[in-house]
């Protein structure tokens, strides 16, 4: 029995220090890797919420546009969705309980641009993005509803 024992613990063997290092080499590696993507995720997905949100904003406007025949002004701004106009062109059939019940900031807290009759269409919808002023590369860019795919 006292040999089982011996025999037990000589078969019990402990990793080398080139283990050890190889392994900790490995996760560097992979941390240098998966890191840095994790960390860019976020605001992939804050860019794709302003898409989004702007693609709901086009949606409504479309119906607003179908039952009153035009578009809400600049002045009237997107919170003509979520009640009447009281200035400018007052649409004649506007939906009791309007076309969305609230006009959202975009996802860094900034309220959306909307300018009707737009630039580049019947009107343009666009977030400054994380940096809140127009312009901006990369990370930065504005987010436009006529660049949306």
């Amino acid at each position: 029995m006292l040999e089982r024992k011996n025999l037990a613990l000589n078969n019990q063997r402990g990793f080398t220090l080139i283990e050890i290092l190889v392994v900790v080499v490995i996760l560097g590696i992979l941390a240098g890797i998966v890191i840095p993507r994790l960390l860019g995720e976020p605001e992939k997905a804050r860019r794709t919420k302003a898409a989004v949100q702007i693609r709901g904003f086009e949606q409504a406007l479309a119906s607003f546009k179908l039952d009153n025949s035009f578009f809400p002004s600049t002045e009237q701004e997107l919170k003509a969705l979520v009640e009447k106009p009281t200035t400018g062109r007052i649409p004649t059939h506007y939906r009791d309980k309007g076309y969305m019940k609230k006009i959202p900031m975009d996802p860094w807290g900034n309220p959306y641009i909307y300018i009707s009759p737009g630039i580049h269409d019947d009107y343009d919808i666009i977030s400054y993005g994380p940096d809140g002023s127009s312009g901006g590369e990369g990370d930065n860019a504005d987010i436009n509803s006529w660049e949306i795919e």
